[in-house]
């Protein structure tokens, strides 16, 4: 694993455990088990390090969400509702801790403009994904149905890690994936 990798996923169990205030270069260090100094020398400041943690999360949620498109999207609508669910359930189980390290960042996103360009041109990315999907799948708006696609599962997402809801099971998402993508796609 890279030096940039290891700081990365230093980061990221560093967000969730202690939340934003505790990410330190300092912290970054200790918890990589690198000399002190490490962290700082490859990102120089706080936007370097938020920087680099948000830039290493997308690309494992995009290594996540591969299968989505390896092979074209899929243009039934419920195989392309079990792949979702899968990734959903996913993002809540396995992924779990990426989840939380992401809300993390976004939130953090909104008192910091640099962090915030980076935050959306990563998102834009997912909502490309979306909306490719869902041309395929024979959306008459595949733009407006992508982008509320993306808001549908972040809810849910955030629902189940930050809110009052309880976790949604394989079923749970499926059935409330099938009826959105269904009333999009008639």
């Amino acid at each position: 694993m890279k030096r940039a990798e290891v700081i990365a996923e230093a980061a990221i169990a560093l967000l969730v455990e202690r939340g934003m205030r505790g990410l330190t270069h300092r912290a970054v260090d200790e918890a990589a088990g690198l000399p002190p100094g490490s962290t700082s020398n490859l990102a120089r400041t706080r936007a370097a390090l938020l920087e680099l943690t948000l830039d290493h999360l997308t690309e494992q949620e995009e290594a996540l969400f591969a299968p989505l498109l390896a092979g074209g999207p899929p243009a039934d609508v419920d195989t392309l509702v079990d792949l979702m669910a899968h990734l959903a359930h996913l993002q809540l189980t396995v992924g779990r801790e990426r989840t939380i390290a992401r809300y993390e960042l976004a939130l953090e996103a909104t008192r910091r403009p640099e962090l915030r360009r980076i935050y959306d041109r990563s998102g834009r990315r997912f909502r490309e994904a979306a909306v490719t999907v869902l041309s395929a799948a024979g959306s008459t708006d595949p733009v407006r149905h992508g982008h509320r696609l993306v808001a549908f599962a972040e809810g849910v997402l955030f629902d189940a890690i930050a809110g009052a809801g309880a976790e949604p099971t394989p079923e749970d998402l499926r059935l409330g994936l099938r009826e959105l993508l269904r009333g999009m796609l008639g």
